[in-house]
Protein backbone atom coordinates (compact mmCIF):
# COMPACT_ATOMS: atom_id res chain seq x y z
CA UNK A 1 0.00 0.00 0.00
CA UNK A 2 1.38 3.40 -1.00
CA UNK A 3 2.17 5.98 1.64
CA UNK A 4 -0.30 8.87 1.68
CA UNK A 5 -0.28 12.26 3.39
CA UNK A 6 -2.96 11.28 5.91
CA UNK A 7 -0.72 8.50 7.26
CA UNK A 8 2.21 10.90 7.56
CA UNK A 9 0.16 13.54 9.35
CA UNK A 10 -1.54 11.06 11.70
CA UNK A 11 1.76 9.44 12.74
CA UNK A 12 3.45 12.80 13.34
CA UNK A 13 0.56 14.24 15.35
CA UNK A 14 0.24 11.04 17.40
CA UNK A 15 3.95 11.16 18.24
CA UNK A 16 4.69 14.90 18.51
CA UNK A 17 1.30 16.52 19.20
CA UNK A 18 1.25 20.29 18.83
CA UNK A 19 4.95 20.46 17.92
CA UNK A 20 3.94 19.61 14.32
CA UNK A 21 1.36 21.82 12.65
CA UNK A 22 0.25 23.72 9.55
CA UNK A 23 -0.02 20.68 7.28
CA UNK A 24 -0.59 21.65 3.63
CA UNK A 25 -0.38 20.10 0.20
CA UNK A 26 1.59 22.30 -2.20
CA UNK A 27 1.38 20.77 -5.66
CA UNK A 28 2.97 17.32 -5.26
CA UNK A 29 4.80 18.08 -2.00
CA UNK A 30 3.26 17.61 1.42
CA UNK A 31 4.42 20.40 3.76
CA UNK A 32 4.41 20.95 7.48
CA UNK A 33 5.95 23.11 10.18
CA UNK A 34 7.79 21.88 13.25
CA UNK A 35 8.75 23.64 16.48
CA UNK A 36 12.49 24.32 16.22
CA UNK A 37 13.33 22.47 19.45
CA UNK A 38 11.77 19.26 18.04
CA UNK A 39 13.28 19.28 14.53
CA UNK A 40 15.94 16.61 15.14
CA UNK A 41 13.45 14.28 16.84
CA UNK A 42 10.94 14.71 13.98
CA UNK A 43 13.55 14.12 11.26
CA UNK A 44 14.90 11.07 13.07
CA UNK A 45 11.37 9.70 13.42
CA UNK A 46 10.61 10.31 9.72
CA UNK A 47 13.79 8.51 8.74
CA UNK A 48 13.55 5.52 11.07
CA UNK A 49 9.81 4.80 11.15
CA UNK A 50 9.23 1.52 9.28
CA UNK A 51 6.18 2.90 7.49
CA UNK A 52 7.36 6.44 6.68
CA UNK A 53 10.99 5.70 5.62
CA UNK A 54 12.05 9.23 4.61
CA UNK A 55 15.66 8.14 4.30
CA UNK A 56 17.05 10.81 2.02
CA UNK A 57 17.60 14.51 2.73
CA UNK A 58 17.24 16.13 -0.67
CA UNK A 59 17.86 19.71 0.44
CA UNK A 60 18.34 21.94 3.44
CA UNK A 61 18.32 25.71 3.10
CA UNK A 62 17.66 28.94 4.93
CA UNK A 63 15.32 31.85 4.31
CA UNK A 64 15.45 35.31 5.87
CA UNK A 65 12.21 37.16 6.71
CA UNK A 66 13.34 40.40 8.44
CA UNK A 67 9.76 41.73 8.41
CA UNK A 68 8.53 38.87 10.63
CA UNK A 69 8.46 39.07 14.42
CA UNK A 70 11.73 38.43 16.25
CA UNK A 71 11.12 34.69 16.81
CA UNK A 72 10.29 33.97 13.16
CA UNK A 73 12.93 35.92 11.19
CA UNK A 74 14.77 32.88 9.87
CA UNK A 75 13.44 29.65 8.46
CA UNK A 76 15.31 26.42 7.91
CA UNK A 77 13.65 24.24 5.27
CA UNK A 78 14.26 20.50 4.95
CA UNK A 79 13.17 18.45 1.92
CA UNK A 80 12.98 14.69 2.50
CA UNK A 81 12.35 11.87 0.04
CA UNK A 82 11.00 8.39 0.62
CA UNK A 83 12.49 6.44 -2.32
CA UNK A 84 10.44 3.31 -1.69
CA UNK A 85 7.04 4.99 -2.07
CA UNK A 86 8.39 7.97 -4.06
CA UNK A 87 6.97 10.53 -1.66
CA UNK A 88 8.51 13.92 -0.90
CA UNK A 89 7.86 16.22 2.03
CA UNK A 90 8.93 19.72 3.01
CA UNK A 91 9.48 20.64 6.64
CA UNK A 92 9.88 24.22 7.81
CA UNK A 93 10.98 25.48 11.20
CA UNK A 94 11.30 29.11 12.29
CA UNK A 95 14.12 30.44 14.45
CA UNK A 96 15.03 33.71 16.14
CA UNK A 97 16.60 36.63 14.35
CA UNK A 98 18.62 37.70 17.39
CA UNK A 99 20.32 34.35 17.87
CA UNK A 100 19.70 32.22 14.77
CA UNK A 101 20.64 28.72 15.84
CA UNK A 102 19.26 25.22 15.58
CA UNK A 103 20.56 21.71 16.24
CA UNK A 104 22.51 20.03 13.47
CA UNK A 105 21.05 17.09 11.57
CA UNK A 106 24.41 16.09 10.08
CA UNK A 107 24.47 13.17 12.52
CA UNK A 108 21.15 11.94 11.05
CA UNK A 109 21.83 12.68 7.37
CA UNK A 110 25.53 12.86 6.45
CA UNK A 111 24.77 14.99 3.39
CA UNK A 112 23.52 17.75 5.73
CA UNK A 113 27.13 18.57 6.56
CA UNK A 114 27.66 20.58 3.37
CA UNK A 115 24.14 22.02 3.33
CA UNK A 116 24.40 23.31 6.89
CA UNK A 117 27.80 24.85 6.20
CA UNK A 118 26.41 26.57 3.12
CA UNK A 119 23.39 27.85 5.08
CA UNK A 120 25.69 29.12 7.81
CA UNK A 121 27.94 30.76 5.22
CA UNK A 122 25.12 32.69 3.55
CA UNK A 123 22.64 33.30 6.40
CA UNK A 124 24.69 33.06 9.59
CA UNK A 125 22.50 30.31 11.06
CA UNK A 126 24.47 28.41 13.70
CA UNK A 127 23.94 24.64 13.57
CA UNK A 128 24.66 23.50 17.12
CA UNK A 129 26.77 20.34 17.24
CA UNK A 130 27.95 20.55 13.63
CA UNK A 131 31.40 18.90 13.37
CA UNK A 132 33.03 21.68 11.32
CA UNK A 133 30.78 24.72 10.98
CA UNK A 134 32.82 27.24 9.04
CA UNK A 135 32.51 29.12 5.78
CA UNK A 136 32.49 26.90 2.73
CA UNK A 137 32.06 29.20 -0.31
CA UNK A 138 32.80 32.72 0.91
CA UNK A 139 36.08 34.03 2.28
CA UNK A 140 36.80 33.27 5.93
CA UNK A 141 37.43 36.99 6.52
CA UNK A 142 33.85 37.97 5.62
CA UNK A 143 31.94 39.44 8.54
CA UNK A 144 28.54 39.57 6.82
CA UNK A 145 26.14 36.98 5.47
CA UNK A 146 25.26 37.79 1.83
CA UNK A 147 21.82 36.13 1.60
CA UNK A 148 20.37 38.16 4.45
CA UNK A 149 18.00 40.84 3.23
CA UNK A 150 20.00 43.66 4.85
CA UNK A 151 23.04 42.75 2.74
CA UNK A 152 23.42 45.37 -0.06
CA UNK A 153 22.77 44.10 -3.57
CA UNK A 154 25.59 46.14 -5.05
CA UNK A 155 28.92 47.44 -3.87
CA UNK A 156 28.61 51.23 -3.77
CA UNK A 157 32.38 51.60 -3.83
CA UNK A 158 32.89 50.03 -7.26
CA UNK A 159 34.62 52.31 -9.75
CA UNK A 160 34.84 49.85 -12.65
CA UNK A 161 31.12 49.78 -13.41
CA UNK A 162 29.30 52.38 -15.44
CA UNK A 163 25.54 52.34 -14.70
CA UNK A 164 24.74 53.67 -18.19
CA UNK A 165 25.60 50.23 -19.59
CA UNK A 166 22.97 48.62 -17.37
CA UNK A 167 20.11 50.98 -18.22
CA UNK A 168 20.50 52.88 -14.97
CA UNK A 169 21.22 56.56 -15.24
CA UNK A 170 20.67 59.40 -12.86
CA UNK A 171 17.78 60.59 -15.07
CA UNK A 172 15.63 57.47 -14.64
CA UNK A 173 16.26 56.85 -10.93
Amino acid sequence: MALDTTQIQDKLVATFGESVFNFTQEKSIFSLEVASDKITAVLLFLKNDETLRFNFLTDLCGIHYPENDENHQFTVVYHLHNWIDNVRIKIKTYISGTNPEIKTVSNIFLCANWMERETYDFYGINFIGHPQLKRILNMDEMISFPMRKEFPLEDGGRTDKDDRFFGRTIDNC
